[in-house]
């Protein structure tokens, strides 16, 4: 088993090239207050890039929700109508009680894809509030349900009690269908995915991890998969999914934008299992109206990069 973390204490660095005053006349100090505006001009350029690269992702990830609602919806609707010409055609009593039986089904199901598509809108405050990470679980379950039996993915929920969380939901939501996303490709053939919840009271932190039986990724990979445009991917699956390389670095910065971690275990031939940890919403020192976050995408050091230990168990 092979573990990899993001590690939230990285310090920024940017090397400043040394140039010969004697050279051009410049003193020390004007050399030093070029270089600070140069060092400047290129922080602010980079954390524009990661703004747009950011929103680029967010955008992209709208695009798939979208695409995935739209298939389960045109799923239910081709249920209705074939029913309800079923019924039309056969007058007994037997086959239109089938027919209204499975149309009734159909509906209820659209109820359940519109509330939780209208929960994901409610999520969309870009402010840290108390959530409940199951309600997430679910609702994202549910938009996915289909994929999953598509694929042949069994899903398993082991959810323990625990306490709301300190986050932006929207966010929080995008990394959990990456996540779901990435274990349903990494089981080409069909498989089990462990969806986990667990409190840890001791630290005040919750954990949920998606664990997948896949493929499983190699230990000289896991170094690297939190990199942005890092793929282990040849490019988009069938459903247009994935293989560009910024969902897992996307993920990360969410994830650091909480305070909390994301950790990867591997092992090739019998899978992966992502956890984040997230701080637990403590009422006491959350003021009434949530603190809003951070600009995604701009993590305290414009200079960070992934640099995870692998650890052999």
């Amino acid at each position: 088993m092979w573990e990899a973390d993001d590690d939230l204490d990285r310090a920024a660095g940017s090397g400043i090239g040394d140039g010969d005053a004697s050279h051009n006349g410049q003193s020390s100090g004007e050399l030093a207050e070029g270089a600070m505006a140069t060092k400047i001009s290129t922080d602010d350029e980079l954390a524009a890039l990661k703004r747009e690269l950011m929103h680029a992702q967010k955008m992209a990830s709208l695009g798939e929700l979208v695409g995935t609602t739209t298939h389960e919806f045109n799923n239910v609707l081709m249920t209705i109508i074939n029913y309800a010409k079923l019924g039309m055609r056969n007058k007994d009593e037997p086959s239109r009680d089938k027919a209204f039986d499975r149309i009734l089904a159909a509906a209820l199901r659209a109820e359940k894809i519109t509330n939780a598509v209208l929960g994901m809108a409610r999520n969309r405050s870009e402010e840290f509030a108390p959530t409940e990470l199951e309600r997430l679980v679910d609702e994202s379950l549910l938009l996915l349900e289909r994929e999953m039996q598509k694929y042949r993915v069994q899903v398993r929920k082991e959810f323990a009690a625990a306490p709301p969380v300190r986050a932006v939901g929207n966010q929080i939501q995008q990394v959990l269908l990456n996540l779901m996303t990435n274990a349903r490709q990494a089981m080409a053939s069909g498989g089990e995915m462990v969806l986990r919840i667990a409190h840890d009271a001791q630290t005040g932190f919750v954990d949920l991890t998606v664990r997948d039986s896949g493929c499983g990724i190699p230990r000289e990979q896991l170094p690297k998969i939190f990199d942005r445009f890092y793929t282990t991917k040849a490019g988009p699956d069938a459903t247009g999914k994935g293989g560009t390389g910024v969902g897992l670095s996307a993920c990360r910065e969410i994830v650091e934008a909480h305070q909390g971690r994301l950790r990867v275990e591997s092992s090739v031939g019998k899978g992966t299992a992502f956890t984040v940890r997230l701080p637990v919403w403590q009422e006491k020192s959350e003021s009434a109206a949530a603190t809003p976050i951070a600009p995604l995408g701009v993590p305290n050091s414009l200079a960070s990069s992934a640099t995870p230990t692998s650890l052999g168990t």
